[in-house]
């Protein structure tokens, strides 16, 4: 039950952070992704600053701000490779 959680948190993060980023989702799978591996990245980068997230909204919170981090990082790189294009 935990795991459809998870997902419905990563999903939820990945809009949020789609929206804030670039200003529309990207779909429903891309969305999941950015979430999920969002999650995993900010709640890396929070406990470099010995922050925890703690209950629903602590997870939502740190999941989409590993998501816009990843989609900073990814626009930083697609950037690269159309100057170098």
């Amino acid at each position: 039950m935990y795991f459809l959680w998870y997902l419905l948190i990563g999903l939820a993060a990945g809009w949020i952070a789609n929206l804030l980023v670039k200003g529309s989702g990207s779909g429903l799978i891309v969305n999941l992704i950015v979430g999920l591996i969002g999650g995993v990245l900010g709640g890396w980068l929070l406990s470099l600053f010995g922050l925890v997230a703690a209950g629903t909204l602590g997870s939502l919170v740190t999941a989409v701000i590993g998501a816009i981090v990843l989609l900073w990082i990814a626009a930083l790189v697609s950037h690269r490779k159309a100057r170098k294009a």
